[in-house]
């Protein structure tokens, strides 16, 4: 899970122009890992994009490496600061 956390860690702060706000925490519902995504009120937009295709992106690559990795299910929130 800390691997997980680290990959969108990376995502996030590699489009945030305010990196230093971003954070990450987890809790796990009905075997579903549940990442929370904190990013500041002034990056959250462009992390969710038009539309939420940032966002959509976003959830699908980390999704995507929760399988490759047998991590289980995930769930991903975006959330402002």
């Amino acid at each position: 899970m800390e691997k997980l956390i680290e990959y969108a860690l990376f995502i996030v702060k590699s489009i945030c122009k305010y990196e230093d706000e971003v954070s990450i925490t987890t809790s796990i519902e009905d075997d579903i890992n549940i990442i929370n995504v904190n990013v500041s009120e002034k990056d959250i937009g462009g992390v969710i994009g038009k539309s939420g295709k940032n966002a959509s992106s976003i959830r699908t690559l980390i999704t995507l490496y929760a399988h490759i990795h047998d991590l289980g299910k995930v769930k991903i929130n975006f959330q402002a600061n």
